[in-house]
């Protein structure tokens, strides 16, 4: 999870900088053409395309795009690409970060993108221990050796202000994407995503969660962000994005094992194996009591305040802490509300 500061200029700088690598102009040309009436969605990522994004590769795949005149693209990020400041910059139409406090620095700065769909609807970000020591709640760190990312760091301090715990009870290891510091007892606890089965699996099967939703820091997980403008002006187009999206979704939810044959034809590189076991685990985050009632990505506007608040309280915003309406809106969830499956 991305959670340090986001620079304006070097958001448009690489906005702005899509030569090289990036550019990719017969793909412009080839999708901007688009025959039959279609419009281009391209959905710029901020990691490799993979299983959180099961429900689009199976709207994809089945049809329900192009039924809904779109021709649909994910496009892949990785560490040199910068996402948010792509779609900022007009490139694609839509894009997804893998957390919402990415959209709020981005705000901070004045960077025109705002979210309008949010895919897990808890962050499935979790700290991680072993049953012979187990970390249940906030204060079973005190004493404790915590290993976490660089980019989690505030997480961490955010959850010990929470819980009225000082930051010198608990030390901090910072650590890489894997669980070995945990395995090998370097550490009493790791972060990571509870969606990452792959990774998980070597801490066996009896291992605790504590996740970071259920300890009071409520984040989003892969929030949907377009520009300001296509919002505006594009309204209809997004509006059909998710309705298509959502149809996929809801074919995942009934059908796990065909959406995996699915996505596995769309990136042979993934294990079968894996996604299989990652499936139920990621639309349990997908599909909640909320989504039931409200539709398949709806949010809380309430809970984008708290945590804007939580980060202002912080100090994260250099800039001043944003508005909530330029972070987020539901003006697409009210345009698609009879449309989005409503699946608990």
């Amino acid at each position: 999870m991305n959670a340090t500061r986001i620079s304006r200029r070097n958001l448009l700088k690489a906005g702005a900088g899509l030569g090289g690598a990036l550019a990719l102009p017969t793909i412009v040309t080839s999708r901007g053409m688009a025959a039959g009436g279609t419009q281009p969605v391209n959905m710029q990522l901020g990691w490799i395309a993979g299983g959180n994004q099961i429900g689009e590769v199976a709207a994809k795949r089945l049809g329900y795009f192009e039924e809904e005149k779109i021709d649909f693209a994910i496009q892949p990020g990785g560490p040199s690409i910068d996402g948010v400041a792509i779609v900022a910059s007009g490139r694609y139409e839509v894009g997804q970060v893998s957390s919402s406090p990415s959209l709020m620095l981005a705000a901070s700065h004045g960077i025109p993108v705002t979210c309008f769909a949010v895919g897990a609807q808890k962050h499935p970000y979790a700290f991680f221990s072993l049953p012979k020591d187990p970390i249940r709640k906030p204060e079973d760190m005190i004493g404790k050796k915590i290993g976490v990312q660089a980019t989690g760091q505030i997480l961490l301090t955010a959850l010990l202000k929470k819980h009225n715990i000082p930051e010198d009870k608990v030390k901090k290891v910072i650590v890489g994407s894997d669980m070995m510091p945990l395995v090998s007892g370097q550490v009493d606890a790791i972060t990571g995503w509870a969606t990452n089965t792959t990774q998980l699996r070597m801490l066996g099967p009896d291992y605790v969660t504590m996740r970071l939703w259920d300890e009071g820091i409520q984040l989003y997980g892969l929030p949907y962000y377009a520009t300001q403008d296509t919002l505006k002006n594009k309204a209809a187009l997004i509006a059909a994005f998710l309705r298509a999206a959502g149809k996929g979704w809801a074919y995942c939810k009934a059908n796990p094992e065909k959406a995996v044959d699915l996505l596995i034809k769309e990136y042979p590189n993934l294990v079968k194996k894996d996604e299989l076991a990652a499936v139920p685990i990621m639309l349990s985050y997908e599909f909640t009591d909320r989504t039931k009632e409200h539709g398949w990505a709806s949010f809380d506007m309430a809970v984008w305040q708290h945590q804007i608040d939580t980060y202002a309280d912080l100090g994260q915003f250099s800039a001043g802490a944003p508005k909530l309406d330029s972070v987020a809106t539901t003006a697409i969830l009210d345009m698609t509300k009879d449309s989005r499956p409503k699946i608990g």
